[in-house]
C-alpha cells in the first residue's frame, strides 16, 4: 500500500472551523504543505455560494483537494491522508476496527461538543441546554477510554503511536473551553486524562494551533 501520488494539494479553508483545523492539523504532523483557500464562513456565508457548492454540493468544509479528487468533510479527508502512511493507516484488523469505531464517534455523539462550540461563538440554533449535556456526556467516554489506556500503560486513543483518530478528536477537547461557561462539567480540570493525552499531542513534531486552543492543558 502507498500514498497518494504527489499532486499539490488544496485545502479549502476556515480557520475558525473545528474540521478543518483537523486537516491542517494531520498535514502539519505529515510535514505537507496545502495551498489555502480561504472560505468566510462566518459572516460571509461563502459556503452557500454557487462558486463552492460546485466543489463541495452539500457545503461541507472542509475540502481536500487530493490525487485529483475534491474530498469534502474532515473525516474524509483525514483518511485520505493517512491511507497507506505507515504508523497513520492501521495496519490490522482490529486496529483499522478502533479506528472505525472512534471515527464513528466522532460523527455522532462528539458533534453535540462541536455544535455547542458553535453555539456559544456564532449563535448558531439549538437548544445550548441540551448541545452542552450531550457534549459533556461525549468527553466523559472519551475520559473513561483515555484514563483505562492510562491503566494500561498507553498514550494515544488507538495502538501505540499516534493516529488519525487522535487528531480526528484532539480538537473538540481542546477546543471545549468555549463553551465551558455554560456547563461546568465540561472543564479540563474535570478530564485529567484527556489533559495528559492533549500535551502529549501538542508535543508531537509538527504541531500546529488555532484560535482557541490554550497554550497550557
Amino acid at each position: 500500500m502507498t500514498a497518494p501520488m504527489a499532486q499539490e494539494l488544496v485545502l479549502h479553508d476556515d480557520e475558525l472551523d473545528e474540521g478543518c483545523y483537523r486537516v491542517r492539523l494531520l498535514l502539519s504532523l505529515l510535514g505537507l504543505t496545502a495551498r489555502i483557500v480561504a472560505v468566510d464562513v462566518v459572516p460571509g456565508g461563502q459556503q452557500d455560494s454557487p462558486g463552492f457548492r460546485a466543489i463541495s454540493p452539500a457545503g461541507v468544509l472542509p475540502v481536500l483537494r487530493i490525487a485529483g479528487q475534491d474530498v469534502c468533510g474532515a473525516q474524509a479527508a483525514l483518511l485520505a491522508l493517512a491511507y497507506g502512511r505507515a504508523g497513520w493507516w492501521p495496519d490490522d484488523g482490529a486496529s483499522f476496527a478502533q479506528v472505525a469505531h472512534w471515527l464513528d464517534f466522532a460523527a455522532g455523539p462528539l458533534r453535540a461538543a462541536i455544535a455547542a462550540r458553535r453555539a456559544a461563538l456564532f449563535g448558531d440554533g439549538g437548544d445550548m441546554a441540551e448541545l452542552c449535556r450531550a457534549g459533556v456526556a461525549a468527553l466523559r467516554i472519551m475520559e473513561d477510554h483515555m484514563a483505562r489506556r492510562r491503566l494500561d500503560g498507553a498514550t494515544w486513543f488507538v495502538g501505540d503511536a499516534p493516529g488519525i483518530v487522535d487528531v480526528m478528536l484532539f480538537p473538540s477537547f481542546a477546543l471545549s473551553r468555549d463553551w465551558v461557561s455554560h456547563d461546568r462539567g465540561a472543564g479540563h480540570e474535570f478530564h485529567p486524562a484527556l489533559r495528559r493525552w492533549a500535551r502529549a499531542v501538542r508535543g508531537l513534531p509538527g504541531f500546529v494551533t488555532m484560535p482557541g486552543i490554550p497554550d497550557y492543558n
